[in-house]
């Protein structure tokens, strides 16, 4: 999370080390530590019971479920977060949840045992989370 905003601010809105907004990394810091890593952890650990196994069908079927029952209601969570933090619009990045997830999802499920999913996702977040923070913040 605080790699993503970093990156927005960096390179997305240019704004230079003077104008960096420390307190706005470490609001989205705060949100990775306390909120998304260790509900998506957990998460992911709960999935693994439930679907054992690492077949196509297995990674069809996680992913199914964490798109269809997790990720709605941990969305919606998340956004009230970041939006009573930074003012979000649930709007503007709902469309954008829909196109990127699913994918990245399906290949974490059948491609990454589940000791390195939270990693693989979390790098694809910083993408995402670039994308959030600006989004969040325009000026």
């Amino acid at each position: 999370m605080g790699a993503g905003d970093v990156i927005a601010q960096q390179l997305v809105e240019r704004r230079g080390l003077r104008e960096h907004h420390g307190r706005r990394t470490l609001r989205m810091v705060a949100i990775g530590c306390c909120f998304v890593g260790p509900v998506v952890g957990g998460w992911y650990k709960v999935l693994d019971r439930l679907v054992p196994g690492a077949t196509k069908a297995v990674a069809v079927k996680k992913m199914v479920l964490d798109q269809g029952g997790f990720a709605p209601c941990f969305l919606g969570c998340f956004l009230a977060i970041t939006g009573a933090v930074n003012g979000l619009s649930v709007e503007e990045n709902w469309s954008k949840i829909q196109q990127i997830w699913p994918p990245v999802q399906i290949a974490n499920f059948y491609f990454v045992p589940l000791s390195h999913r939270l990693a693989v996702v979390q790098c694809v977040a910083i993408v995402w989370n670039c994308y959030l923070s600006w989004k969040a913040n325009r000026v």
